[in-house]
């Protein structure tokens, strides 16, 4: 499942697996049709269309007019896939999302390229801070985010097969290839990848690695950090969740998305309708905007990913929860 060399992983392109496994799986099923707003050298849709042309269509720069078009075609029993980038698709066809996909829960799948702050070169414009909280609050909407290329190949394969209205957020960077080619992803269904007894860093997306990585630091002092990779925001695995709050009594969450609406609120919204109180502690967009860089690493540590953050947020939350175990002793 998990690859044992994660502090010198090989690096691959999330949006080259997309564009091929596009291919793959429009081969296996001639439902599938695939639109994009103009951007398929970027998406690396032009892969299908260069399979498929006649299941291939480019609508232009018309991301409303895009999901529009998709609903429709969802209408006649085709599976139709919408590219974009994910700062445009959400919110410039929001109306069109809500109305035309979430609403007649239309089989169609939203593929949001570019994601997060993966775009690093062209600033907050292109930036999809808050993307996840969106379409989390959509009725009926499946929401994954892939933690890397070979997630994201089996997530097409999701897509394709669930029923309904799916939104597969994608990084633009090329990231660490963190698991193996037999590596199973279950729709709705979280992952527990490291064990541990002391704290749980609950992640999504591409930050996993950096999760992964605090986690091992914190073995060599001493501290047993568990890792959950919650890769389906909605529908919320509520049971691993829970057993993990049992079994750790501490969280950190890590998501390259706005702390408001996004994993951090799914979270601290089930253990307060399941009335557990543990100490939580948000790692994410701290509801601001972001900024243009030199590359999407030196973004990262500057939007507070970086090591020395997390490391700090883990003690914090175990020093909370070390307070509560004496406060409760005595």
């Amino acid at each position: 499942m998990l690859l044992d060399n994660i502090k010198n992983p090989k690096i691959a392109s999330i949006r080259e697996s997309y564009g091929k496994a596009l291919v793959k799986y429009g081969a296996e099923n001639e439902k599938i049709v695939v639109l994009d707003a103009d951007v398929s050298n970027s998406t690396l849709t032009k892969y299908f269309n260069d399979a498929y042309p006649e299941r291939f269509f480019n609508v232009g720069i018309a991301e409303a007019g895009m999901i529009d078009t998709a609903a429709g075609l969802a209408l006649e029993g085709y599976i139709p896939f919408v590219n974009a980038f994910a700062s445009l698709i959400c919110y410039r066809a929001l109306e069109q999302i809500r109305t035309c996909v979430s609403y007649t829960k239309a089989n169609v799948k939203i593929i949001a390229g570019y994601a997060g702050v993966s775009d690093y070169k062209d600033g907050s414009t292109h930036h999809s801070l808050f993307d996840i909280s969106v379409m989390r609050a959509m009725p009926n909407m499946a929401v994954l985010v892939s933690a890397d290329a070979i997630e994201t190949e089996k997530m097409v394969k999701i897509a394709a097969d669930y029923d309904g209205p799916v939104y597969l957020r994608l990084s633009r960077a090329d990231m660490p290839v963190l698991f193996t080619a037999d590596h199973e992803v279950l729709p709705g269904k979280g992952v527990i990848l490291r064990p541990g007894h002391d704290i749980t860093f609950i992640c999504s997306g591409t930050l996993l690695h950096r999760a992964l990585l605090a986690a091992e630091s914190l073995a060599d002092e001493g501290i047993s950090a568990r890792v959950l990779e919650i890769h389906t925001i909605k529908p919320l695995d509520s049971d691993i969740v829970l057993k993990c709050a049992a079994e750790t009594g501490a969280f950190i969450t890590i998501e390259e998305n706005n702390i408001i609406g996004g994993l951090f609120s799914a979270i601290s919204e089930l253990l307060i309708l399941s009335n557990i109180g543990i100490p939580v502690e948000p790692l994410g967009i701290k509801d601001c905007y972001s900024c243009t860089a030199p590359d999407v690493d030196s973004l990262l540590d500057f939007m507070g990913f970086d090591m020395e953050s997390i490391l700090k947020a883990a003690k914090r939350v175990l020093n909370i929860k070390s307070g509560r175990i004496r406060q409760n002793k005595k």
